[in-house]
């Protein structure tokens, strides 16, 4: 059974294209529909309600594509909406929080995990309970990061300015002796430079992407939804935004290695 239905990634902006990037490397064969929520990025220092509220209307926008799957490739939508959203539609619905919380035990040698993210998703302590749900002896510590969103969208992810951030930032990690370190939000893989910057190379940063995307094959192959059209041809990649779809295209082709054509703006989703 071939199922050429499209999979469905939402975020809040760019970040999301970390885990497009490895949903098309591992799924070649894929058709993907990407919507970005350009217009009211951030949603790190949103209320719950508000997280909520923007994650459905994204997961209906990807609906009216009939996509097979949704990825909610947002950190804080993750944290705060998945619970409730994934047992509401019909098309499996999965986040980045459960994939980088596992990957984290896989990869720590000491037990201390540093988790970084939007406001949000520290004050959730959606990765906490994911990892003391497999090991209750891990120590946690957790730092909220809210400029370093801002920062990516804004393209300045290398200059002076994000390196000191970083710095002021990362230093309690530190202290607490961590050696591994969960990127808790899909915008932070493009930090990485500055935060091995500050914490020196010991410190094994988990970026959930890979997990996201070979948790994504596994529901196609278990559920026969995978398209398995012709291999040597890949299919299109279809952006959306709800603004700024220039800055979306210049700043993405950063992220993904490709131009980003014929990016559509959605601007009432």
């Amino acid at each position: 059974m071939s199922d050429p239905r499209p999979i469905g990634i939402f975020d809040s902006g760019l970040g999301g294209l970390t885990v497009l990037k490895e949903i098309r490397h591992i799924l070649p064969q894929e058709q993907i529909i990407y919507f970005g929520d350009t217009a009211r990025v951030p949603y790190g220092p949103k209320s719950r309600e508000t997280v909520l509220k923007f994650s459905i209307e994204n997961i209906l926008f990807l609906l009216k594509h009939k996509v097979k799957l949704i990825v909610v490739a947002c950190n804080t939508s993750s944290s705060v909406a998945l619970n409730r959203v994934e047992n509401s539609f019909r098309v499996p619905i999965i986040g980045v929080i459960k994939p980088g919380a596992e990957q984290a035990l896989n990869l720590t040698r000491n037990g201390r995990i540093g988790i970084i993210g939007t406001r949000t998703t520290i004050r959730s302590r959606a990765y906490e309970k994911q990892i003391k749900q497999k090991k209750q002896n891990m120590k946690i510590y957790s730092v909220a990061c809210p400029l370093f969103v801002p920062l990516v969208e804004e393209g300045w992810t290398g200059n002076r300015i994000t390196r000191e951030i970083a710095r002021m930032y990362l230093a309690p990690f530190k202290k607490y002796r961590i050696d591994t370190l969960v990127l808790g939000c899909t915008h932070y893989p493009l930090l990485k430079n500055a935060i091995k910057e500050v914490l020196g190379t010991r410190v094994r940063l988990v970026d959930s992407a890979k997990q996201v995307a070979k948790q994504v094959s596994c529901i196609l192959k278990d559920k026969q939804m995978l398209a398995l059209g012709n291999r040597t041809k890949r299919p299109k990649i279809h952006f959306f935004v709800s603004d700024e779809p220039a800055s979306f295209a210049k700043l993405g082709k950063k992220f993904l290695g490709i131009p980003l054509k014929n990016v559509k703006v959605v601007p009432n989703v």
